[in-house]
Parts: structure tokens; sequence; C-alpha cells
């Protein structure tokens, strides 16, 4: 059975940073995509970024270049995702989503900028 949870998030002031974790388990993890999608109160569930199953290539909105930077650990069967200069209208709970192949999401992690 997979099994996908995200970690990390928390409370955080502007300008600040936080690093975002997410595991998988009951998949072989070198062979699936990643991506990281949030969404915010009272909006649609956006796309934040993602990086290809051998991890060469990776994709950001427009709005998180250049400060949110996405990694994976293979032998942690770990993502993450490293966001810096945090700015309020990034507050959203975050998920994790592994596929394809498959489509697996975990759910969510909390995360709140202050201003």
């Amino acid at each position: 059975q997979v099994h996908v949870a995200e970690s990390g998030g928390g409370l955080v002031q502007t300008g600040g940073s936080l690093r975002l974790s997410c595991s998988a388990s009951g998949l072989t993890y070198s062979t699936y995509a990643m991506a990281w999608h949030r969404q915010a109160p009272g909006k649609e569930r956006e796309f934040v970024a993602s990086i290809s199953a051998k991890g060469d290539n990776t994709f950001y909105s427009a709005s998180m270049k250049g400060r949110f930077t996405l990694s994976r650990d293979g032998t942690k069967n770990t993502f993450y995702l490293q966001m810096n200069t945090l700015k309020p209208e990034d507050t959203a709970v975050y998920y994790c989503r592994l596929g394809p192949p498959g489509d697996y999401w975990g759910q969510g992690t909390q995360v709140t900028v202050s201003s």
C-alpha cells in the first residue's frame, strides 16, 4: 500500500524560510515523478513545483521560481521543498503528489506566513 506523508509546515514571518519534506513508502521511489501543490483558503489547488523521476528536470510555478527549490534524497525516499523569502500569499496547505505512474497524494501540511 502506498503511503505519502508531508511534514515541515508551520508558522513563519514574512521573509522567513521553511523546508517541507515528503516521504513515501510502498512504492519504488526512484521511478516516480513528484510534485508539490498548494491550496489557500477559498482558492483552488494550484501547482507549485515538480521533479522528474530521475531528478534531472524540475519545474516551478512562475510565482515561486527563484524562491522555492525542489530536491530529492533517494537514500531516504524523501523529497524536499526549500521555501525562502516567504510571503503572506504563500499561506496554504501544501500537498505532496507522487506519480505518474499512478497518482498518490499526502494529507497536506499547513504553512502560515505572518505579515
